[in-house]
């Protein structure tokens, strides 16, 4: 049970939040403010809120205890996510922040449906259930880790822990929408890179040095090599399964909001500067935690049982109350500021591309924000009730979402954007066949053996090359759209093309 001090820490940090909603309720006039800020949000704000809500809990929670299992080869899954960042900021963001205006669209469905001129409305259609499917499961993984941190912290009966930590993260997103939810991203981002260099420095420093980690691992038979998995060599399978991981932020649709919203793709060079050196520390940080509590923690009855409860269990062992509480509330930062942004395309998703689109055409900003409200509440009750069950793991939650929106979106939203010849055919097709190979895999039990992504993600590419020898693009309006959208990128006009050729 925590002391007084790390309650009253926590119960300000919360109301913060909530204060920082309220203030943002007053500054959301219409739908664009309320999804995408207004498309005006600055270097700093677009970069730690987009890797903020990238990392969510299992930075803090599910990596760490993976390792503190495992041991050092849980590093390939870090690798794989610093590719995957690098290339998203360098390659997908600046078309993406262009391409999105220029086709007016403020979700992904919306801007596929744009981009290739579908006329049926599949593409939206379809995309839209596969982002509300694999976000309810996504919004169930933080949910599940705020419901395991207030278990910890203060005893509490774990259905009550989850509800509380749902209400919290509802009130200000619910209220401040998406300039809410990146300013509180903002602070969440400095506190949880405050705590991934604090901890594992003070723990480091509590064992004894490198040489007692050595030797608990050997104790423990966990790796102590990235290429080893504790007993022998780590095969070529198992490194693809976990770097593969990497694969999966070119379909995030909170990540790839981000690059919507910032003001310009000038501020874009700066933003990706920051993103970078925070995820580099930030997961050597998480890797750092896992391999000290091997040391720290010889038993799993120490922790409770779970290893997603290292970090937890280390701040409360480790650090006064007051220092505590401010640590602690860093996990639900983490939890927070992942879960607020996937409440926030859901409800974007049901507000833009099925209400405005299916229901109502010409429903004024007013009533959008408040269907966008609601459709926040629906979305948190759905992923309340995933979340009761209470042996629930955060990391496999995260895995099979993250997963889905990689093989479903991943290659898409590459081929939408550096690809001229692809047709809407080819990419409701790639996006399909994706998804369907993702979760048969999963659920036939070969996940075990190769992370569905890989299979679901190359099935995608394939299909969308396939069939783009079947389907030709001949729109001309699409075709000069893309050419349009190159050059501004390249910052050069038709006529300064024309010149240089």
């Amino acid at each position: 049970m925590v002391g007084l001090e790390t309650i009253l820490t926590f119960t300000f940090y919360l109301v913060f939040l909530m204060g920082v909603g309220i203030y943002f309720y007053k500054k959301t006039s219409n739908l664009e403010d309320y999804l995408l800020g207004g498309r005006g949000m600055g270097s700093w704000v677009t970069a730690l809120s987009a890797q903020a809500s990238d990392m969510s809990g299992w930075l803090l929670m599910g990596l760490p205890g993976a390792v503190y299992l495992f041991g050092i080869n849980q590093a390939w899954i870090a690798i794989g996510l610093f590719i995957g960042t690098y290339l998203n900021w360098k390659l997908i963001a600046p078309r993406l922040r262009v391409y999105t205006e220029k086709t007016n669209s403020l979700t992904l469905p919306t801007f596929f449906e744009k981009r290739f001129k579908d006329p049926t409305g599949l593409l939206r259609n379809i995309s839209a259930i596969i982002t509300l499917i694999f976000f309810t499961i996504y919004s169930s993984s933080g949910l599940v880790a705020s419901g395991k941190l207030f278990e910890s912290m203060f005893n509490m009966n774990y259905t009550v822990a989850v509800v509380i930590g749902t209400v919290v993260i509802v009130l200000y997103t619910f209220l401040g929408g998406f300039l809410a939810v990146c300013w509180t991203d903002l602070f969440q981002g400095v506190l949880m890179f405050l705590a991934i260099l604090v901890v594992p420095f003070v723990a480091y420093k509590h064992v004894g040095g490198s040489t007692e980690i050595l030797k608990a691992m050997d104790i423990k038979e966990v790796s102590t090599s990235i290429f080893s998995n504790g007993s022998g060599s780590l095969t070529l399978i198992a490194v693809i399964s976990t770097m593969a991981w990497g694969l999966g932020y070119f379909g995030q649709p909170h990540i790839l909001s981000r690059f919507m919203s910032i003001k310009s793709i000038k501020e874009l060079p700066k933003s990706m500067t920051i993103a970078i050196v925070w995820v580099f520390i930030s997961l050597v940080g998480a890797i750092a935690v896992g391999m000290v509590a091997i040391a720290l923690f010889s038993d799993l009855s120490q922790i409770s049982g779970d290893a997603e409860k290292v970090f937890i269990v280390m701040i409360r062992e480790l650090f006064n109350p007051w220092v505590g509480g401010i640590l602690l509330a860093a996990i639900l930062s983490a939890i927070m500021s992942t879960i607020d942004s996937q409440l926030l395309v859901s409800s974007s998703t049901l507000t833009e591309d099925f209400y405005q689109h299916l229901i109502k055409r010409d429903a004024s900003e007013k009533e959008l924000i408040l269907v966008g409200r609601i459709c926040v509440l629906i979305i948190s009750i759905i992923a309340l009730f995933m979340a009761l069950k209470p042996n629930a793991q955060v990391l496999a939650l995260v895995s099979y979402a993250w997963g889905g929106f990689g093989a479903a979106f991943g290659p898409l939203v590459i081929m939408s954007i550096f690809s001229k010849k692809t047709t809407w055919q080819s990419a409701l097709g790639g996006m399909l066949v994706g998804t369907i190979v993702l979760v048969l895999w999963k659920n036939i039990g070969f996940g075990s053996l190769l992370y569905e992504i890989v299979p679901g993600f190359v099935a995608n590419f394939l299909t969308i090359h396939l069939l783009n020898l079947v389907f030709v693009q001949e729109d001309e309006e699409v075709l000069e759209e893309f050419e349009a959208v190159a050059l501004e990128v390249n910052g050069k006009t038709r006529a300064e093309l024309a010149k240089e050729i």
